[in-house]
């Protein structure tokens, strides 16, 4: 790195953390965002006539209409914040980095413009504006947003704030961010921003990009040579034979059980926390904020990588003394992480299921880590257990068909509003259920580990 690229680095690294930070995962902060609106009577004319100033506040059969409402805006969006993973990574792979925040931002600013210039009226809008919010890629955390409207700072305004600051993210765009992909190994005095014509030429990047794909396929070859003949059968291999492989089968069972756990919880939390308090709306508000701060969990995204870092080292100096293939060596190293993440969820799911409101600062701290690792150890396993030529179209692929799964959150919502009159036990106690299942995700992976050592020529 020349040193007179280094400010822009470094300006480029730290605007990228808050854009992240500030302005990423509407999901997580759905809770704030229902209580505000609710306070300003958006779908309130769903409510029964005994309902109090706060939806469901006084009533709740009286205002299941508006959560079930509310329910189906966050169960599309969620459905669209997973579903378009592929789609929008074509359009980055196709088009680079330029178009692809061009595109991402249009969307944003439009939908915070919407929900600025919605009212309780017009609410409806909101089933067109949350999809675009998580269409948009550079999506935006609201943690914050019951905050300030408590202290006096009305929907709108919030609304027009970040819609303003789309002019940063395309400043942005166009001075710290390459126009498109960052050539991988960097060629001589590579340069990006606002003036890279002094940089790196076109020749240079196409002769980067040959080294790369050399560099890969060596990467690739040695890779299997530690395994003679298993290496040729998997380069023979297509996509959809990994696609329809039992690994990548259990891994979506695994990854579509505890993310439609996590979004039934979010999608539902207000209600939760309102039965919880009784109906007392400041204690609602006290647990939300709290759940809210939780969700920037910036200390928990480093755990995971940390922790299977260590296990490849680990496994890495056995397959020296052994002879171990390093393919062995790579899963073996994502067996902990999978089975940390069943655990932690059974522990979140767990808390969120004992009525005791005290004890859902626990359940908040859970569902964060647990978060944390359900994406990362996702991320991790299928660059680790599946070859890096197919990683972006079999994590499109899992992200969309778990995207399908997560649409079932409205009806079992519906199912407790409805047939079990607000009692979330029995779903619950499946839900449970269903994660011990996903143990045997990580089980399976473990014995083809043992296999893999025992038999180095039956990696497949």
């Amino acid at each position: 790195m020349a040193g007179q690229g280094l400010p822009l680095h470094v300006a480029t690294l730290l605007t990228g953390l808050l854009e992240c930070l500030g302005f990423a995962g509407v999901l997580f902060g759905w809770p704030s965002l229902v209580f505000v609106f609710k306070n300003e009577d958006y779908f309130k004319d769903l409510c029964g006539p005994d309902a109090g100033p706060i939806g469901n506040a006084t009533g709740q059969a009286d205002c299941k209409a508006q959560d079930e409402r509310f329910s189906l805006i966050f169960t599309l969006g969620s459905f669209m914040n997973n579903f378009m993973t592929f789609p929008t990574g074509y359009i980055f792979d196709r088009f680079k980095t330029t178009v692809a925040r061009l595109i991402a931002i249009f969307f944003y600013t439009t939908a915070t413009l919407i929900i600025a210039f919605t009212s309780a009226g017009s609410a409806v809008l909101l089933f067109l504006a949350m999809p675009m919010l998580t269409i948009g890629g550079i999506l935006f955390l609201i943690t914050n947003l019951q905050l300030l409207y408590e202290k006096g700072i009305s929907l709108r305004a919030s609304f027009i704030f970040i819609s303003v600051c789309s002019t940063w993210h395309v400043a942005r765009t166009f001075l710290l961010m390459p126009r498109g992909h960052i050539p991988y190994p960097l060629p001589p005095n590579y340069s990006y921003g606002l003036c890279p014509g002094n940089g790196t030429t076109k020749e240079e990047k196409e002769t980067a990009e040959h080294e790369n794909r050399e560099l890969q396929s060596k990467e690739f070859l040695s890779a299997k040579e530690e395994t003679p003949g298993a290496g040729q059968k998997q380069e023979l291999r297509s996509f959809w034979s990994y696609a329809f492989s039992r690994r990548f089968a259990w891994h979506l069972v695994w990854l579509s059980v505890i993310q439609l756990w996590h979004y039934l919880f979010i999608g539902t939390l207000n209600s939760l926390l309102t039965n919880m308090a009784g109906g007392d709306m400041a204690r609602v508000s006290t647990y939300t904020n709290a759940f809210a701060f939780t969700q920037f969990g910036v200390l928990c995204a480093p755990w995971n990588g940390l922790l299977m870092d260590r296990l490849k080292q680990k496994y890495q100096k056995e397959a020296r003394k052994t002879g171990s293939s390093t393919l062995a060596v790579a899963l073996c190293s994502t067996v902990p992480s999978l089975a940390l993440t069943s655990l932690l969820c059974l522990g979140f799911a767990l808390c969120a299921s004992v009525p005791i409101l005290p004890l859902q600062y626990l359940t908040f701290i859970l569902q964060v880590i647990s978060r944390s690792f359900l994406y990362g150890s996702n991320a991790a396993f299928l660059t680790l257990a599946f070859p890096s030529e197919h990683f972006g179209k079999l994590f499109g692929l899992v992200m969309a068909l778990s995207a399908v799964v997560s649409l079932l959150q409205f009806p079992i919502f519906t199912l407790i509003k409805g047939s079990l009159q607000n009692d979330p036990f029995y779903v619950n106690v499946m839900f449970m259920l269903a994660i011990l299942l996903t143990f045997f995700h990580p089980f399976l992976v473990y014995r083809e580990c043992r296999t893999w050592k025992e038999s180095p020529s039956a990696i497949a």
